[in-house]
């Protein structure tokens, strides 16, 4: 009789608010009031309140489905709590950018593109060797976030893409690498400190269902790959519920009707997800400055990173964007400054699908053109992000770590009346510049293609498509830049590195240079190179070189072959004379067998070991290896 009661008076209190809403309320709902809890009952008034009476329709009578629809309000639930200001707000903006874009609004009318301020590098010279120095003694100050929350399955890989080997000649992982040459640069950083306690640089990992475990498993079964456990922290992404019409209806499962469809919202979401771990403040309590946030598969950023971090201290800016040259009408966004005619000004990322005709609206008959440089003024956005953490903070304590969202619906027809299939509301990291003040200094950092930007993001059919002249982008040519930039690094620091041959590998025509990979712990820094390499050396094209250890020397070396030297850091090692052998070849693979790796496959070849010369020196000392 006491539940019997409770249930009633439960009842009476949901009558009371359903009815206080004016709109219609949904009678199904009203039958199942007794099954609820308070909590659910105030979820199911604000769905009416904000039309969706539909996910009610088809609910039956109490004793019926029980489970079933309070499994739909826990969803609810859990979708209101992880999206700042609740599913209502979300709901609302949906109605207005579902708008806007029925109505073909354009989100830059009055806005007028001119080209920002930034810094201009060429790697090796004088100025990227200073910046590199300010940025190294940064890296006590910094954390790293990693966004990492996709599968490699667009890749053809059906692992997390992290896990994915970013070089086959010693099959390190992009996770592995990101954290060592992290490592490394805390140390590089720490020495420069002239005797400061050295501070446990702080990692984050974005992830998301797909990825969590697996990212965990990873960094478990590899012993945090140097990292203490403590450092590392895996923020996990929830997803947004998808929208079925332009009056923003939440979608329905088409294979269960007590299942809200849900689709990823965007890295952007790493903003409200480190605001509300309280993860900034216990930073900004630490007294760290600066928190940098970098994308998943790209193998050449840290290469750039520590000059970009230099330029950042040095112009006190609060936002930094590591960028590259981009051709005009690329398919990459310009970092862009927006003045408005109400006198807002903003330096954000424009699409180049909307940056040609922005300009060309603004009284620029050619669009997007190339300067007198041979590319555009508009530098290419890479998504590595340098922000000052003080100021990041004020501004996420205004938003909730909210950022400006937008809609990409496929309509059926040119009625704008019905989607193809569902859409829903999605953020971009790059995007965080657009609700910053006047105040904000906001600029960026530009590098060399061939030093900082070779993501892996297509798969091999889709990079063989790619119009000749444009970046593959694929697992093939991410790995061929690895070698390129070691290579080309080589060559600047006075080492004669041949140049590269051209071959076609899973239809992608790439440079093929040297095989010449090397740990953090030997470089992580330009200066780093130099200051190991000096005399009269050569490398062949068709050669493989590996250094992995911090005291490796390369002296008057002429290498025609493959050559693998490993030391610990007790062992100081003198690298030169000639090396010759028949080294390891680069062998043309068929990327549907069946019975190679998946891993191997994506990339069209495979490195085959024939000859090698290996060292490995385990003990202190001081060795001359010289054949």
């Amino acid at each position: 009789m006491a539940s019997a009661a409770v249930n009633s008076a439960i009842e009476k209190l949901a009558n009371v608010q359903l009815n206080e809403l004016s709109t219609s309320s949904s009678p199904n709902l009203q039958k199942n009031l007794s099954i609820l809890s308070p909590e659910q009952i105030d979820l199911g008034k604000m769905l009416l309140e904000m039309g969706q009476g539909h996910l009610f329709e088809h609910w039956p009578d109490p004793g019926v489905e029980d489970d079933e629809k309070k499994a739909l309000l826990t969803q609810v639930a859990s979708l209101n709590s992880s999206y700042p200001g609740g599913l209502a707000s979300y709901i609302k903006t949906a109605k207005e950018l579902l708008a806007d874009s029925k109505a073909g609004r354009n989100p830059f009318d009055g806005f007028t593109p001119s080209v920002p301020s930034g810094e201009v590098l060429t790697c090796g010279d004088d100025k990227f060797i200073e910046y590199e120095e300010v940025g190294v003694k940064q890296v006590q100050n910094a954390a790293f976030v990693l966004v990492a929350g996709g599968l490699g399955e667009r890749l053809g890989y059906r692992g997390i893409k992290i896990a994915l080997p970013m070089e086959t000649t010693t099959g390190t992982c992009f996770l592995q690498h990101y954290i060592e040459s992290i490592l490394s640069l805390s140390e590089a950083s720490c020495k420069q400190a002239q005797g400061e306690s050295q501070r446990d640089v702080p990692l984050v990992i974005m992830t998301s269902d797909d990825t969590h475990e697996r990212t965990l498993q990873l960094l478990e079964s590899n012993a945090y790959f140097g990292m203490k456990p403590t450092q590392v922290k895996l923020l996990k992404q929830e997803k947004v519920a998808c929208l079925a019409d332009n009056d923003a209806r939440l979608a329905l499962d088409s294979n269960n009707k007590y299942k809200i469809q849900t689709k990823p919202h965007g890295h952007g979401d790493v903003n409200a997800l480190l605001y509300s771990s309280g993860l900034l403040k216990e930073w900004k309590d630490a007294g760290l400055r600066w928190v940098l946030f970098f994308q998943d598969t790209n193998g050449l950023l840290f290469k750039a990173i520590p000059a970009a971090l230099g330029v950042s201290e040095t112009k006190q800016y609060h936002v930094n964007s590591l960028a590259v040259p981009r051709k005009a009408k690329e398919a990459i966004g310009g970092i862009t400054k927006l003045t408005h005619t109400d006198g807002r000004e903003m330096v954000i990322n424009v699409e180049y699908n909307q940056l040609d005709p922005l300009l060309r609206a603004t009284g620029h008959p050619d669009g997007d053109d190339n300067c007198e440089t041979g590319y555009s003024p508009y530098p290419g956005n890479i998504n590595q992000l340098i922000l000052e953490l003080g100021p990041y903070i004020d501004e996420l304590t205004k938003t909730g770590g909210a950022i400006k969202e937008f809609v990409n619906p496929k309509y059926k027809d040119s009625t704008k009346t019905e989607f193809k299939s569902s859409t829903r509301l999605e953020c971009m990291m790059q995007d965080y510049p657009k609700t910053l003040p006047p105040s904000a200094r906001v600029g960026f950092t530009v590098t060399e293609n061939w030093l900082a930007y070779a993501p892996v993001k297509n798969n091999a059919d889709d990079a063989a498509k790619v119009p000749k002249g444009n970046p593959f982008h694929s697992a093939t040519s991410g790995e061929m830049a690895i070698y390129g930039a070691n290579s080309m690094i080589l060559q600047k620091a006075g080492v004669k590195v041949d140049d590269p041959i051209t071959q076609v590998f899973n239809g992608q025509e790439v440079e093929v240079w040297s095989r010449i990979v090397w740990k953090p712990t030997w470089a992580v820094t330009f200066s780093d190179v130099k200051s190991k390499v000096s005399g009269n050396n050569s490398v062949s094209q068709k050669s493989t070189l590996i250094i992995n250890g911090r005291n490796i020397f390369i002296e008057d070396l002429s290498l025609n072959g493959a050559l693998i030297v490993d030391s610990i850091d007790d062992a100081e090692v003198k690298v030169g004379g000639s090396v010759q052998n028949n080294g390891w070849a680069i062998e043309t693979i068929d990327k549907d067998s069946t019975e190679l790796p998946e891993e191997v496959r994506i990339r069209g070849f495979r490195i085959k070991k024939t000859e090698q010369l290996k060292q490995s020196y385990d003990e202190p000392g001081k060795f001359f290896l010289k054949s």
